[in-house]
């Protein structure tokens, strides 16, 4: 890494899950607010800053010669940090306080756990893996308090169904790369991601019917589609050609899949 390096976000599938989830509350919504743009800065920069933060961090605790990275570093999290310090400011100046404490609160241990589990290089733990999830398709709560000034009932709906989906597909993902180091003969018969995959699986399936039972056909056809294509992805993995996909085209079928995804759970919801 040079002393250079850019620190934008880079974390595609990270981005599109935090991004979706706005671009879906601000539609629900249908209403809009300049305060909604604060949000949308103060989240991309809170997930941007996570990089540097981790370069500044393993300089303090880990590395015992200075990195040219490391300057470098300081400035981009500077930079975003006045981002979300000035996006921050709009804020609160338009949301209750007990949001902007809980929301603060949240964004700050995250970011720290982030940091932390980085440093330690544990980030495909498998609970910091859903986790992520969850804290990433938060942001749609954060768009509606902004849009409305309140987080209705089918915002919660939305953030719980935009976190299994972006869960299973984090899962998926990682049984996928474990499957092919097995392949290249190392770790033989390492498959706690793909246990966990097919757990999310099952609860997608289980989501579908239960939402079945409450006519929410829309929504039953999202957690189907997703359930079948991360089941499949599963099955597929068994297969050493299969395995040889290009990991590019891996990522932009699962942005295809949850930006489908999303459409239909909007339209359930609307």
């Amino acid at each position: 890494m040079s002393a250079s390096h850019s620190f934008l976000p880079r974390e595609h599938g990270a981005t599109a899950m935090l991004l979706t989830p706005v671009i879906c509350a601000a539609v629900l919504a249908r209403e809009w607010r300049w305060s909604e743009i604060a949000t949308l800065t103060a989240a991309v920069a809170a997930l941007a800053a996570k990089d540097p933060a981790v370069v500044l961090a393993r300089q303090r605790f880990v590395w015992k010669q200075p990195h040219p990275e490391t300057a470098g570093a300081a400035r981009w999290f500077a930079g975003w940090a006045a981002i979300l310090v000035v996006s921050g400011v709009v804020l609160v100046a338009t949301w209750p306080l007990t949001a902007i404490l809980a929301m603060g609160l949240g964004v700050g241990v995250f970011s720290a756990l982030a940091v932390t589990i980085n440093v330690k290089n544990r980030q495909r733990s498998t609970l910091f893996q859903i986790a992520s999830a969850a804290a990433l398709t938060s942001s749609c709560l954060a768009t509606s308090l902004s849009a409305a000034g309140s987080i209705p009932r089918w915002c919660w709906w939305l953030w719980l169904l935009l976190a299994m989906q972006a869960s299973a597909g984090i899962l998926v993902v990682h049984a996928r790369l474990d499957a092919r180091i097995a392949l290249r003969g190392k770790a033989l018969g390492k498959e706690r991601y793909r246990l966990a995959a097919q757990i999310a699986v099952g609860l997608l399936t289980s989501a579908a019917i239960a939402f079945a039972s409450m006519g929410g056909g829309w929504i039953v056809l999202a957690l189907l589609m997703a359930a079948l294509s991360h089941g499949y992805d599963l099955h597929s993995q068994r297969d050493a050609g299969a395995l040889q996909l290009p990991l590019k085209q891996v990522g932009q079928r699962a942005l295809i899949l949850s930006s489908v995804y999303a459409i239909l759970v909007i339209v359930g919801l609307w």
